[in-house]
């Protein structure tokens, strides 16, 4: 299930001038520590095995961090190295982290959708 806090661009602007709410890339993410955070990792299948070691050990104390990607949709060249593969393998069996699997019954877009993961999947079979 997909929530989306929905609010006025004024809004989002004085948070984001508050430094309540940062959006910033992953080169900018080293030396820092994610204290009293509510951290989100988009695309994560397209951080190599590195940065995403790196973007893990960045969680502070009284914080939470949402790793989100598609490992069907990966962009490295070589796609052995995403951190989003990896860490699943690494991090399955450490208590307060957990994965939640998606699949073409989770989609909610255009009907054709579904069927076009579908046809995917068999592909890759």
């Amino acid at each position: 299930m997909a929530i989306m806090i929905s609010m006025v661009k004024d809004q989002l602007k004085k948070l984001i001038d508050q430094q309540n709410i940062e959006v910033i890339p992953m080169a900018f993410m080293r030396g820092r520590t994610l204290n009293n955070a509510f951290v989100i990792l988009d695309e994560a299948q397209n951080c190599t095995f590195l940065q995403m070691k790196m973007f893990l050990t960045r969680l502070g104390f009284n914080s939470k961090s949402i790793i989100n990607g598609d490992i069907t949709q990966i962009d490295l060249p070589d796609k052995k190295n995403s951190g989003l593969v990896s860490i699943q393998k690494i991090l399955g069996e450490i208590e307060g982290i957990k994965f939640i699997n998606l699949n073409a019954d989770d989609v909610v877009r255009h009907h054709l959708v579904k069927q076009i993961i579908n046809a995917y999947a068999r592909q890759d079979d």
